[in-house]
């Protein structure tokens, strides 16, 4: 199944909802970073969260961060997305291993710790929107749920989920986010709440290996789910030689002119896709010199 996002609003528009399929771009990510299955799980749900949150977007060049910093092994987790639900990712300590936790899933809540989650949206406008909460419980869909509720004022559920094979490939990963608009009435959000008393976890609804639309049926079952948008997803990274030579140029005259007194190539990597550009010492020097000329 191809990766995809459907839209829908519910109950004559009292809630507006999100689900997504996201196995192949998680997989992308953890074959791109080397990451163990609880930096999968991590990197997964955030990169699934991301994609939705980057719909929400109106402008086309839009741009959302999520980052989510903690003092657990991990340190922290990054995502950037676009309007288009392009989305790309990585983990500071991507080979980072735990025990589970007490329910015997993948401790993500452990591996990230105590901390903060910083979403920032990039409109074109001078200064960029920057919203931060507390991490509740670094699992990030409960997070996720907290930041919306208390940043943006919009009570929302949100659910994440990546489900591993026994060979640490990615088996099933997406998610959900559901959404009630300021003027829903109290059955609504009684009927919601009902419905997802029975929900036991995203993992298991996706383990059934069912779609985008069929799980938002299973949400707001007897609720007139109504599907408006699919979108594709994938993870792209819009990295080139181009931006990584401006990088280096950014770094300044005398720490380029130590990498050419090496007198060998060097090697530079994207953080986010970790595809890796080499210069040589002779294209270091005319770095060298466009560094002079900034």
């Amino acid at each position: 199944m191809k990766d995809y996002i459907v839209r829908a609003t519910a109950k004559d528009a009292q809630i507006r909802a999100f689900a997504a399929t996201t196995r192949n771009l998680t997989e992308y990510a953890r074959n791109a970073h080397g990451t163990s299955p609880v930096a999968t799980a991590a990197l997964g749900r955030l990169l699934t969260a991301g994609a939705m949150m980057g719909t929400m977007l109106k402008g086309e060049k839009d741009l959302l961060t999520l980052q989510i910093k903690g003092d657990g092994p991990m340190h922290k987790v990054t995502v950037t997305a676009d309007s288009s639900a392009r989305v790309k990712g990585y983990v500071d300590i991507p080979d980072v291993m735990l025990p589970p936790n007490a329910l015997g899933k993948l401790d993500v809540g452990g591996a990230i710790g105590n901390g903060m989650l910083t979403v920032i949206r990039d409109l074109g406008l001078k200064e960029p929107y920057v919203g931060q909460t507390i991490l509740q419980t670094g699992e990030i869909a409960e997070d996720l749920t907290y930041y919306f509720a208390t940043s943006e004022q919009i009570p929302s559920t949100v659910g994440l989920g990546v489900l591993m094979e026994k060979n640490n490939t990615v088996k099933q990963a997406g998610g959900f986010i559901i959404q009630l608009m300021p003027f829903a009435q109290e059955e609504t959000i009684e009927q919601l709440e009902s419905n997802l008393a029975k929900i036991t976890s995203v993992t298991s609804i996706l383990d059934e290996g069912k779609t985008p639309e069929e799980m938002l049926a299973v949400l707001l079952d007897g609720m007139d789910v109504e599907i408006t948008d699919t979108i594709p997803t994938e993870f792209y990274c819009n990295c080139d030689k181009k931006r990584i030579e401006k990088a280096i140029i950014s770094i300044g005259e005398k720490d380029i002119r130590e990498m050419i007194d090496e007198g060998k190539e060097i090697e530079v990597k994207c953080h986010f896709c970790n595809s890796a550009y080499t210069f040589s010492v002779e294209e270091l020097k005319a770095l060298l010199k466009k560094a002079k000329h900034k």
